[in-house]
């Protein structure tokens, strides 16, 4: 592992406990998910087939809007449909890169889908994955003790 620059490290632990988020959690999640990568991303074709592609009738979206939204972006890797249906407003998905906005909209989006697995650590996790990945959940909490 990379040590994560100390104004990410930072940012995300500041954001974690404005959500009411264990920050070691958050970065883990992070470190796990782009290893503290601003400019990850990641297209996922089954993601954009079974949610994106039906938003698309009557040209609702635009060509660009609909691919973007099947992109999983910055450093926690949130979904753009998934940022959408949060309320990220931005012009472009893109603007997940941006540390402060991608742990923002990330850090909502974690604590929603723990308060919706009411406390159950593992099933959050797994929600917040996606499900694909049974491992993942213990895979986060491996790296936890990095950021305590």
């Amino acid at each position: 592992m990379n040590t994560p620059p100390e104004n990410l490290l930072a940012l995300a632990r500041e954001t974690a406990a404005a959500h009411a988020l264990d920050p070691a959690l958050v970065c883990a999640v992070i470190e796990q998910e782009s290893a503290w990568n601003p400019w990850a991303l990641r297209y996922e074709p089954a993601f954009y087939a079974k949610y994106v592609g039906p938003l698309c009738a009557g040209n609702a979206l635009t060509p660009t809007e609909a691919e973007a939204r099947a992109f999983s972006w910055g450093l926690m890797q949130v979904m753009g449909q998934v940022a959408r249906e949060n309320g990220f407003a931005g012009r472009y998905l893109a603007e997940l890169c941006d540390p402060a906005a991608g742990i923002a909209v990330g850090c909502a989006v974690l604590a929603k889908r723990l308060a919706t697995a009411k406390g159950d650590l593992i099933r959050g996790l797994l929600a917040w994955n996606g499900g694909g990945n049974a491992a993942y959940p213990a895979q986060v909490l491996a790296r936890t003790s990095r950021y305590s």
